[in-house]
């Protein structure tokens, strides 16, 4: 909190990149994850809400559309209406490990020109699946925009909440082929959700050479930016604070995020109708159970009957039923109790 009480706040200087000592912060964080970025191609927003936002509101026009991997967040269908943007989804399968399907995903764009595609998005790693995009999936999807010129956009919230032994680089790292839009905030790095606080990190072929169309892409976004007005001082002041100190909380939530992880493989040994799959990073677990009813009819069974609390698998655009999505940052022994009775109602059953 002692952050936040910086009298440098009290001056209006705006930016509409944002604060240089903020964005300069930033770039330690890329810094420290393998990543050279400058102070001049990040933006700083008030959450990555607003970043998606204002990367949907350079790149496209009302009509455009947006591929988007399946599952994911729901909040996206939602940014994509009130920028008339038509979200499209394409999926990501899982067998042993999810991954892209990037033959799906090619006939996507090739059959939907009706829908002008502007991007392909994607989270790494994904929520709620754990999925990080592996490198040779980062080749191949800048291989396509390339092909059929479209930006990248990546949601980076969760990146630094792996699980051991699946660390993954950040897309800012290393070069880019495609105008890439990288996003990310305190939200989830420094777990100050209530602080709003995030970024804009661009990227492009041509670096911030002149006749690069990332030059172009960021003078375009500074416009934008600028039309609604720096970010709250204060918290830009902060923000260098925040980003130094953020590896204490991070390492508690991993500790935890563990702890339940393997609360729930124990727990599922004496159920074999309930499976966990594989989650690579973030802080939540997919289960797959018998599909005897909807995923909503279950998920407001465990809260009436055993006073759990789920998200159905339809939330984040799972097909079909069988799907239950758990918390990983739940206390441990609240956890332990709740993924209990989970298992209680499918012992039951069998």
């Amino acid at each position: 909190m002692a952050a936040l009480g910086d009298r440098a706040a009290l001056t209006y200087d705006p930016e509409p990149r944002g604060m240089l000592r903020a964005r300069e912060a930033v770039c330690r964080y890329y810094a420290a994850r393998g990543a050279d970025v400058g102070a001049e191609q990040i933006f700083l927003t008030t959450s990555t809400s607003e970043a998606y936002s204002w990367v949907f509101r350079l790149l496209c026009d009302a009509g455009d559309g947006v591929l988007i991997a399946q599952p994911s967040y729901p909040l996206f269908d939602f940014l994509a209406q009130i920028e008339d943007v038509r979200l499209v989804p394409y999926p990501l399968v899982y067998d042993h490990g999810w991954q892209i399907d990037f033959d799906d995903l090619r006939e996507r764009i090739t059959a939907r020109a009706e829908s002008r595609i502007r991007a392909i998005a994607l989270v790494h790693p994904n929520n709620p699946t754990g999925h990080f995009t592996k490198a040779e999936e980062r080749r191949e999807l800048e291989r396509i925009c390339a092909e059929f010129g479209l930006a990248l956009i990546v949601d980076e919230v969760f990146l630094d909440y792996s699980v051991p032994g699946n660390e993954a680089r950040s897309f800012a790292a290393g070069e880019h082929s495609t105008l890439t839009f990288v996003l990310s905030g305190i939200s989830k790095i420094a777990a100050l959700p209530q602080m709003k606080a995030a970024w804009i990190a661009g990227f492009g072929p041509a670096g911030l050479r002149p006749e690069g169309e990332l030059k172009v892409a960021l003078e375009r976004l500074e416009i934008v930016a600028d039309t609604f007005l720096s970010m709250n001082a204060p918290v830009q002041c902060a923000l260098p604070t925040w980003l130094a100190g953020c590896a204490g909380i991070q390492e508690q939530i991993r500790a935890r995020t563990q702890a339940n992880l393997r609360s729930l493989d124990h727990a599922l040994l004496r159920v074999p109708a309930v499976m966990r799959l594989e989650v690579e990073a973030g802080w939540y677990a997919v289960l797959r159970v018998p599909a005897l009813g909807s995923d909503e009819d279950l998920a407001v069974r465990l809260v009436e009957e055993r006073a759990v609390s789920v998200h159905p698998g339809y939330f984040f655009g799972f097909g079909g039923d069988g799907w239950l999505v758990v918390s990983l940052l739940t206390a441990e022994e609240d956890f332990r109790k709740g993924v209990g009775e989970i298992c209680g109602m499918f012992e039951a059953r069998e």
